[in-house]
């Protein structure tokens, strides 16, 4: 089979698409003939060779956490699955024609593939963060850099759960944030006024790792309500750095859920092939995205 994967940490150039042995489920795990794969910030972090305990690797290694396909492998004491089902879910080497899954969910009808593909880590990391930062219902959340994958989930599922939301984002993404039930701003110069006009703000996470953890503390008051996703340094200002996975099938179940009422939506910006991984990650590295990127196998 087709995969990509890298001998040494480096940049876009130590991808490689390889040919190499197929994978094989495992008890409690199941293989898919993979149709999609969602590309995440992770990825590219593993690859440079950052330090994510939650993700230690050896090398050579593949690369990518989620995708979608059909299965086509049940391991030993999995229930409630059967080859040709259609599923999403986290895994590992799943920039692959074949990848193994240890946590999925079945696809709500009429959803796609390269769609589904999209969802497993940005939904475990929204529902994650939500849950650290502590807000409530009625209370006001500022996303810094809210226009990427997770801020559109963070968005969609504060909604849901009766929680305003300032988000910020780049000039191009205003109406894209509104969309979303968001209150909306730039984030160039004077942005943490116009957030102030727009009023108190409760908690706040930064998804973008811009250099605004000062900024974010002053405006909520507290660096404990506030929660890093993209800034390693944000522990010097107190500030937690969230980058442990909690429950991915609870995650997947509540997309899944959120998805068949209606609730949630994260357009797929840029669909790239397996030769064009290296691709994938320069664009994603870049930021200013809208909603995912997916690589379609």
């Amino acid at each position: 089979m087709k995969k990509v994967s890298f001998a040494e940490f480096g940049g876009p150039d130590v991808l490689q698409l390889i040919d190499a042995e197929e994978p094989h489920a495992g008890p409690g795990q199941i293989r898919i003939a993979v149709r999609a794969a969602g590309v995440n910030p992770v990825d590219w972090r593993i690859r440079e060779g950052q330090v994510l305990g939650a993700h230690p690797i050896e090398l050579p290694s593949g690369v990518g956490l989620d995708a979608a396909g059909v299965v086509d492998e049940v391991g030993e004491d999995v229930e409630g699955i059967a080859v040709g089902d259609h599923v999403f879910g986290e895994g590992a080497s799943t920039y692959a024609e074949f990848a193994v899954l240890s946590a999925w969910a079945h696809m709500p009808e009429g959803l796609s593939f390269e769609e589904a593909a999209g969802y497993p880590s940005v939904v475990e990391t929204a529902l994650r963060i939500l849950r650290e930062v502590g807000v409530r219902p009625r209370q006001t959340l500022l996303v810094s850099g809210a226009a990427g994958g997770v801020g559109s989930a963070v968005l969609q599922i504060a909604r849901d759960r009766g929680i305003t939301v300032i988000g910020t984002a780049g000039a191009a993404n205003q109406d894209y944030l509104r969309s979303l039930g968001a209150l909306a701003t730039t984030y160039d110069k004077g942005w943490v006024e116009r957030v102030r006009q727009l009023g108190r703000v409760d908690a706040a996470l930064d998804l973008a790792g811009s250099g605004v953890i000062r900024e974010l503390v002053e405006l909520t008051g507290d660096p404990q309500k506030v929660i890093s996703i993209a800034d390693l340094a944000a522990p010097e200002l107190g500030v937690r750095f969230s980058g442990a996975a909690g429950s991915m099938p609870a995650a997947l179940a509540e997309a899944a859920d959120l998805i068949s009422r209606g609730k949630f939506h994260i357009p797929i910006e840029k669909s790239y092939t397996l030769a064009e991984a290296a691709a994938a990650h320069i664009d994603s590295r870049t930021g200013h995205t809208r909603g995912r990127r997916v690589l379609v196998i």
